[in-house]
């Protein structure tokens, strides 16, 4: 059961391993997507159509319809990975202690639906991918197995997003093998630890330049898988792809958040509440993304403009 990317690669993974005999697949229903909103498939399901194998795109899995269905199938594990649907008792009791899920968090942090985005936002220096018993309760299963990696300030949500799918598919070829030999045992979550990676809101993403530049950088590549952290420029949005830290903290005399300090060829450097964020990939409103020195040659951009809107006095954070 999965639906994006990191699901379509876990479930390649499987159909590569003769362990492994896939009888059947649950995804997303087909949905609108790009300029025209055509209907298109998930990936997953773009993947095992052609194989032949059965596809199931219930608008809920739980219908008592769609269970039946999936009984027949006889099923001895089911594997969930980023399928975006709740697996309510009904599903899960069909398939006690065998349906497992990879999280795409070290739980019991970020348990949720944004747990790359949150981790990297949050500045965690390292990142990870579980594997789980699934329970009711959001990501609160025993733990099969955690693989680990760090998380360097340059790296954005796109980088971590695969190697999660990577470390994912390694999970289920590994540790789910051994679990379901009876050679690795189920550990219980930490409760104390946990932390929620809530969904994206649109709204989080519009730079607030009195943050500091540790916080701009962060929502920068923590959105790098959408919905990309915006400003403004000249009356127009502009979107951030990749920034990079010059200074953590201190103001320049005089200097607002979103003040252009200084500009040449190839740099773009902004003020913010603390420190100076450098910007070196955007996209122009209705644009394709660029590197700064294109956005410079089709944008007038001195020192003393604003990224933004204009701010109040500093704000430390």
């Amino acid at each position: 059961m999965g639906t994006p990317e990191i699901a379509r690669h876990c479930l390649e993974a499987m159909i590569k391993d003769e362990h492994f005999e896939i009888v059947g697949v649950v995804t997303q229903p087909d949905r609108p997507a790009g300029r025209k909103l055509q209907l298109q498939p998930s990936p997953v399901r773009a993947l095992v159509e052609p194989l032949g194998i059965p596809v199931f795109t219930p608008d809920d899995v739980n219908q008592d319809s769609v269970l039946t269905e999936l009984a027949v199938l006889k099923a001895e594990v089911v594997v969930v990975v980023a399928f975006g649907q709740i697996l309510k008792d009904k599903l899960l009791q069909m398939f006690p202690l065998k349906v497992v899920n990879v999280h795409a968090s070290v739980l019991p942090a970020w348990r949720g639906a944004a747990p790359i985005q949150r981790s990297l936002m949050h500045g965690d220096p390292e990142g990870g991918v579980s594997l789980q018993l699934m329970v009711r309760k959001l990501d609160a299963g025993p733990i099969l197995g955690l693989r680990r990696f760090p998380q360097p300030p340059e790296m954005n949500a796109v980088e971590a997003y695969q190697l999660c799918s990577e470390l994912g598919a390694k999970l289920i070829e590994v540790d789910l093998m051994d679990y379901l030999r009876g050679n690795l045992s189920a550990i219980p979550q930490d409760e104390s630890k946990v932390t929620i990676a809530r969904k994206i809101e649109k709204r989080e993403a519009e730079v607030d330049w009195r943050q500091s530049a540790s916080v701009v950088h962060n929502l920068v590549r923590g959105l790098a898988l959408g919905p990309n952290a915006f400003t403004h420029f000249a009356g127009k949005a502009v979107k951030i792809h990749r920034t990079k830290v010059v200074t953590a903290d201190g103001v320049g005399p005089g200097a607002r958040p979103g003040q252009v300090l200084s500009v040449d060829s190839k740099s773009v450097l902004v003020q913010c509440g603390a420190g100076s964020l450098e910007l070196l990939e955007v996209q122009p409103e209705s644009r394709a993304r660029v590197q700064i020195d294109e956005f410079l040659r089709g944008h007038s951009v001195k020192a003393g403009d604003t990224f933004g809107k204009e701010q109040p006095a500093p704000q430390f954070v």
